[in-house]
């Protein structure tokens, strides 16, 4: 089991206060095992086993405590019992009916330490700031970065070239489970279509009780098909109406929406770093994993560029940094990406193969005057870096412990 030290990091400082601690993201992800790994920390520092209370309500055998009254009887009954700080580890807790009233009236009544996990950002966010304004943590879970990718597959084949390695993540994403398969080919694909439509189906149509299904997945081929690139509802609106299903714009923005509450996709703005305002229209999309892009839809080597923007990204969010797309004049710098008030830019290209390539990617910077970090990351293996513009591979980006 990887020790995912990037979040136990963040997690650490509240082990042991009564902030509820909440970890969101997509199905699948490794919540479950973020929360193992508290248990083991808690056990190192002599917490007994006895004081725990764990429940996955995806298993049926708890089906029986989905409303909020039979959970806090049971956890109020079971807390009774143990001597000294109860822990509670509950798991998909979005399964369980008015989840945030019983979470509030536990954290007040009882000696506790609770740590929850879901997979909806709607539910956690809007509910949890009702009844538990300022009283709760939140950790974003992503898949495996390449960095934990590359500990996890040199475990199961550790003479692997590092090159061959990144070649393994390009087609097989991040989500964890698939190192219990060995990255076989046919069952990963398998495994990752069975995420996709369970996704699909219980985050997205269930929760969101949508009754046109194919409209859902038509939007969502389109969506996975154009990541990184900018696209209106307007512009989805036609490309529909040109395969005979007339939807409103409005319609297409609250699918997009449920599928970012469900973390399949993330949205980034963009933003005017001349007026130093966002832009209302435009966004551009990822995938939470592009891994399920291969399995699902296929073509991640054709649209290489796309998916390695995608790989740049997730690995921004999981270093907390806010991203948006950087307009400047008719120029698109990738990203510009904050951490409390120290920024970088990242620029994100296949291959720098001609004079005319590497003078378009570095001259996205020429109308940025500050001394922030400046990147420019492709899959060239000679460094190309020119003007106080830093150019790395990738897998070096990627694998770099802080950028400066």
């Amino acid at each position: 089991m990887i020790k995912r030290e990037m979040y136990m990091k963040r997690i650490r400082p509240f082990i042991g206060t009564d902030l509820i601690k909440v970890m969101t993201g997509i199905r699948r992800c490794g919540k479950s095992v973020m929360l193992e790994l508290i248990k083991e920390e808690l056990l190192e520092s002599g917490i007994s086993h006895d004081q725990f209370i764990s429940i996955n309500f995806e298993n049926l055998s708890f089906s029986h405590l989905q409303t909020a009254k039979a959970l806090h009887d049971e956890i109020t009954k079971r807390a009774a019992e143990i001597n000294g700080k109860a822990y509670l580890f509950l798991d998909e807790i979005q399964e369980v009916k008015d989840w945030e009233k019983c979470i509030n009236s536990l954290r007040v009544s009882l000696d506790c330490d609770i740590y929850i996990t879901g997979s909806n950002a709607k539910l956690l966010s809007s509910e949890l700031s009702t009844y538990l304004g300022g009283r709760y943590v939140e950790i974003i879970i992503y898949p495996f970065s390449f960095a934990e990718f590359l500990e996890l597959y040199h475990s199961i084949s550790p003479d692997i070239p590092f090159q061959e390695c990144f070649q393994k993540y390009l087609s097989f994403g991040g989500m964890p489970y698939l190192a219990n398969i060995r990255y076989e080919d046919a069952p990963s694909k398998l495994y990752l279509n069975d995420l996709y439509n369970s996704v699909q189906l219980k985050d997205i149509v269930k929760r969101n009780k949508i009754r046109d299904i194919d409209l859902l997945e038509r939007i969502i081929a389109y969506v996975i098909a154009n990541i990184g690139t900018t696209f209106s509802a307007t512009s989805l609106s036609k490309f529909l109406k040109s395969e005979k299903r007339t939807v409103a714009p409005e319609t297409i923005l609250n699918y997009i929406k449920y599928c970012c509450d469900a973390y399949l996709f993330y949205q980034v703005k963009r933003e005017d770093l001349q007026g130093k305002q966002i832009l209302s229209s435009n966004e551009k999309y990822y995938i939470a994993d592009h891994g399920i892009r291969e399995a699902v839809f296929g073509g991640n080597m054709q649209d290489i560029n796309l998916v390695l923007e995608n790989i740049v990204y997730l690995e921004l969010l999981r270093r907390e940094y806010k991203v948006t797309v950087g307009r400047t004049g008719d120029k698109e710098i990738d990203f510009v990406c904050d951490k409390q008030g120290e920024k970088l830019y990242v620029q994100v290209a296949y291959l720098l193969a001609s004079d005319e390539t590497v003078q378009r990617e570095f001259g996205v910077y020429d109308r940025i005057r500050d001394n922030y970090p400046k990147y420019v990351v492709s899959l060239d293996e000679f460094n190309m870096s020119r003007n106080g513009i830093k150019h790395l591979n990738i897998r070096d980006f990627l694998l770099e412990e802080k950028w400066n």
